[in-house]
């Protein structure tokens, strides 16, 4: 598959850096030369320095026959200039990153696929999306629904009262008759180390255990690891971006209380008029007697979406401190994002992150049709559509040559989400949820391809 990636900054450079483990052809243009060479010396891709909009420059790296163009550069006008080009010329697809979500939520109206962009992908609604989520099960630190919620992803830290510590996966499933839910990954407290479980695994008490469930298995993890379900019903925003907006307004939808801070009068008037069911705040956030002034110590969650990282952090830690229950940061820099509660943060997102992890879902192998992240692990979570003719169709899942550092989480058969053991028969339309350490990554979309 041949990939034009327009755009050398964080998001183009994490899709060239995961397309390239697939040996995918991979061409990355930008008028950054520094860029260029940071992505030349760590990726096996070619690279381009000059202005996209060239049009000797697009021939240059042959877009006529290339079968996907992603415009990731920082302007979104620039990114729907290049697919248009692009598709004109005679690129297969087309996708672009913008930042002004009215054209996603205006398809009707406005048919970008007309003009040549096939897919419009806004990190900022992408991040409001994911915080929303994460409030949904403030109890968990990841929660990704596949499917609509047929199956679930969270995230959980075992304490030392969790019925689950000093117990196997298997003697941890006994305890339900039925098995709604299935454990994927753990990292071990104060390590990088992420373990695959088996059914011989032992949790241990600090441990980060993810799971995929079903909706009534969200219950029984809550029972068996002793944490409340409290919930979000007051919230504080520190920053008023577009992140900010569309979190507070899809929250105050909801019905939950929102209080947003932010530092610039004006456009703290501007929110104020988009938002009239929520509480605007001119201040500075940054200012501990301002927050505890606006009653900060009776909030449920606290999430800062400033467009400064270490402000997004420390604000976190400070709401901490305050027992607040549940904190979110939006981080820029992408090696933050890996630290997560390791520096005492519940959650922390990266729009970048999120947007290339939604491209990369449609130009995976093995008719993948999401993916996702998990926080401090290099582990990811693949949903992918099982073909007729994938090794792994028709076969029983304790017969399949599975990799020992990949595991099924769950199936999505006809809608409904299954957790399925191995007796279970794999076939063609199912949808199968699987997480995946890199080393597994080629063997898992070899069964599947």
């Amino acid at each position: 598959m041949k990939i034009i990636i327009a755009g050398a900054g964080e998001v183009g450079f994490h899709l060239a850096k995961l397309l390239s483990y697939e040996s995918q052809e991979i061409v990355l243009i930008d008028n950054n030369k520094e860029n260029l060479k940071y992505a030349e010396n760590h990726l096996d891709i070619r690279t381009i320095n000059g202005n996209a909009l060239s049009l000797s420059l697009l021939n240059n790296a042959d877009v006529k026959s290339s079968d996907l163009f992603i415009g990731v550069t920082s302007q979104e006008s620039l990114n729907i200039t290049l697919c248009a080009l692009a598709k004109q010329l005679g690129c297969k697809r087309t996708i672009a990153r913008i930042s002004n979500i009215e054209f996603i939520s205006s398809k009707e109206e406005v048919s970008f696929k007309e003009i040549g962009v096939d897919e419009l992908i806004s990190p900022e609604e992408l991040a409001a999306n994911e915080i929303k989520q994460l409030l949904d099960q403030s109890a968990f630190f990841n929660n990704h629904k596949f499917d609509d919620g047929a199956l679930t992803l969270i995230g959980t830290t075992l304490e030392a009262e969790a019925a689950f510590v000093g117990k196997t996966v298997k003697e941890a499933a006994s305890v339900f008759q039925d098995i709604h839910f299935m454990p994927i990954a753990i990292q071990r407290k104060g390590t990088q180390f992420s373990v695959i479980p088996r059914g011989d695994s032992v949790f241990e008490e600090g441990d980060d255990v993810f799971f995929i469930t079903l909706k009534e298995g969200v219950e029984e993890i809550y029972k068996l690891t002793g944490k409340k379900k409290t919930p979000i019903k007051k919230v504080m925003i520190l920053g008023g971006g577009k992140i900010a907006y569309n979190t507070a307004k899809k929250l105050s939808e909801n019905k939950i209380r929102v209080s947003v801070i932010e530092i610039n009068k004006e456009k703290a008037i501007q929110l104020a008029d988009k938002l009239p069911e929520v509480m605007i705040i001119h201040g500075d956030g940054r200012n501990i007697e301002l927050l505890e002034e606006e009653n900060l110590n009776s909030m449920d969650a606290f999430i800062s979406v400033t467009g400064n990282s270490e402000t997004n952090i420390m604000s976190c830690l400070m709401a901490n401190s305050k027992n607040i229950s549940k904190t979110i940061a939006l981080v820029e820099n992408m090696d933050y994002f890996k630290l997560s509660h390791s520096i005492g943060v519940d959650n922390l997102i990266n729009k970048k992150l999120l947007a290339a992890n939604t491209i990369f879902r449609y130009i995976r192998r093995g008719e993948v049709v999401d993916i996702t992240t998990l926080n401090n692990l290099d582990a990811e979570i693949f949903e992918f559509v099982v073909k007729k003719t994938s090794k792994v169709a028709n076969s029983k899942i304790k017969d399949l040559d599975f990799p020992r550092s990949a595991i099924i989480g769950g199936v999505i058969k006809e809608g409904k989400g299954i957790i399925a053991l191995g007796d279970y028969t794999v076939l063609p339309d199912d949808r199968v949820v699987v997480c995946c350490l890199p080393e597994a990554l080629e063997k898992v979309e070899s069964l599947f391809s």
